[in-house]
């Protein structure tokens, strides 16, 4: 009796079937575990529809981005030269005002002192002064000068403008000029000279004065001696009042 014929699945892969339909002159051994292998699957993967608009997305980024960095790219290895030589300038016109800084001293709530002759005391003071180069010459905003009499008295001299020569004690005066007197007088200008030392001061522009004397208009004003004597000069009118 011949042995039975192995069915398609216990034959081994690549293994010839006998010819003429006779059976096997051998039997196949089907090792233990083939059937157990697993199948690979064909099955395609499923993507949801926010995973689809999330790479449509993504992908119509990537078109516009990768253009526009390679023109970044591109501009900056063009116009780098441009950038050095910039830098270049601004360096060079930041030393230029380096140099010239110094030449110019600006100080906040100034005050010049000193003393006369006779060792009366008089001040300078400004909202601002302001010096050119290496001059003793003193520019200043809203200048006042006050001076001490002999007797325990006080003249006050105050403008807009002027300037102060510290060499000489000269102060010039411009822009609303006011003189005050501790006994009340006032007189006011626009434009004067004051030695602050010497406590004299004088102005050839139109005056008016006023007091208890009553008032005094002029073309100009002589002060001598810190305000012990006042002459007004050029065309000068009072109208005095009497005391009872």
């Amino acid at each position: 009796m011949s042995a039975p014929t192995p069915s398609p699945a216990e034959a081994l892969p690549g293994t010839p079937p006998a010819s003429g339909g006779a059976s096997a002159s051998a039997t196949v051994t089907v090792p233990a575990g083939w059937q157990q292998r697993p199948v690979p699957s064909r099955v395609r993967r499923g993507y949801t529809r926010g995973a689809m608009i999330r790479r449509r997305v993504a992908v119509r980024l990537l078109k516009y981005l990768l253009p526009a960095g390679a023109l970044a790219l591109l501009a900056t290895i063009v116009l780098w030269p441009e950038f050095e030589r910039t830098g270049e300038n601004a360096r060079l016109s930041f030393r230029r005002m380096s140099r010239a800084t110094p030449e110019a001293v600006r100080v906040v709530d100034p005050r010049y002192q000193g003393i006369d002759e006779e060792g009366r005391p008089f001040n300078v003071t400004a909202f601002v002064a302001s010096q050119q180069g290496a001059t003793r010459v003193v520019d200043l905003e809203a200048p006042r000068g006050d001076m001490t009499q002999g007797d325990g008295g006080w003249l006050l001299v105050e403008s807009r403008s002027g300037r102060l020569d510290r060499d000489s004690n000269i102060l010039d005066l411009w822009d609303d000029v006011t003189i005050w007197q501790d006994d009340g007088t006032l007189i006011e200008t626009q434009q004067a000279r004051v030695d602050v030392k010497a406590g004299h001061a004088e102005g050839d522009r139109p005056i008016a004065a006023q007091g208890s004397f009553g008032t005094i208009t002029g073309d100009g004003f002589r002060l001598r001696d810190r305000g012990a004597v006042v002459v007004f000069t050029g065309n000068a009118r009072a109208v005095l009042e009497g005391r009872p």
